[in-house]
């Protein structure tokens, strides 16, 4: 696997995909810009993690987190954009969202995992954000995805459930596995 593709290793010169780009309308009528993830989105997904709540954080790590390390900002905005992609949410120029996933080694199925800073939650961001993983990841013969949430997270549920892809859960302690 050359250049760390499929390995979770940062690959290096992948080609940022411009075409990619898309505005957005939510649901309450705001434009907001949908871009992958740039090597330079350091600083910004730093500032984006800090803005979110105890219980936004929790709900997409399982467990307190209120700083990045500085590996984990490395590892989260390098991506080769086909095994491992990510979309940022952009309002006024600061990240709002951030939606990604991994392929599985050797698989055609990837973990997906989303996170919405509180004050844009319940505004379609997920479900666009799904989306536009979902077309990226077609390109590239990933054809399921896989996710893990809290099970009080009815959010999340929400946006797999109401996606329009056959949907499978399966539930153990607080948590749901959904493919």
């Amino acid at each position: 696997m050359a250049d760390g593709v499929g390995t979770g290793l940062p690959t290096t010169g992948a080609k940022y995909p411009a075409g990619l780009e898309a505005d957005e309308r939510l649901v309450d009528g705001t434009h907001v810009r949908f871009r992958p993830i740039r090597d330079s989105d350091g600083a910004a997904m730093t500032d984006f993690h800090e803005s979110l709540s105890p219980r936004s954080v929790y709900r997409r790590f399982f467990f307190a987190h209120p700083r990045l390390s500085p590996g984990e900002v490395e590892r989260f905005t390098h991506v080769d954009y086909v095994d491992r992609m990510a979309f940022v949410v952009i309002d006024a120029d600061r990240i709002v969202g951030v939606g990604r996933y991994e392929r599985l080694p050797g698989s055609d199925e990837a973990e997906v995992a989303f996170v919405v800073t509180d004050a844009y939650q319940r505004r379609g961001i997920g479900a666009l954000l799904l989306d536009h993983l979902v077309d990226v990841a077609r390109v590239h013969g990933i054809t399921r995805f896989m996710a893990q949430t809290l099970l009080e997270n009815r959010d999340m549920l929400g946006v797999f459930l109401s996606s329009g892809f056959p949907v499978a859960t399966s539930s153990e302690g607080g948590t749901v596995s959904v493919r």
